[in-house]
């Protein structure tokens, strides 16, 4: 997206422009700054949900129903990639889907 061209953008989530390439690439800082945060905080073992927890932590986010869902899609997301790219990887213990970087 950041070598497109075209005379006009309209993002979803903020004001239209005619050059992408700055929010093209502020998202693509943002999305490695959280894959960052996600490979530090399993130094540990996290099940989803305490990564979850934690990362609303961080950001300190609370979130209503359906927040819930996009998000913790999102993380899902996320750690599937991470997971793709070797950074993380998961393991069962008692039962339990544990996620742990590589």
């Amino acid at each position: 997206m950041e070598t497109m061209d075209a005379a006009f953008f309209v993002p979803a989530h903020t004001e239209p422009c005619e050059d992408i390439a700055p929010l093209a690439r502020l998202n693509i800082e943002k999305t490695l700054e959280v894959a960052d945060r996600l490979v530090t905080l399993c130094r540990e073992p996290q099940t989803f949900e305490q990564a979850l927890t934690a990362m609303l932590r961080q950001y300190g986010l609370r979130l209503n129903i359906e927040q819930y869902v996009l998000v913790g899609s999102t993380l899902r997301s996320y750690l599937a990639w991470l997971k793709d790219t070797g950074k993380l990887q998961f393991i069962f213990e008692d039962e339990r889907m544990l996620w742990v970087r590589a």
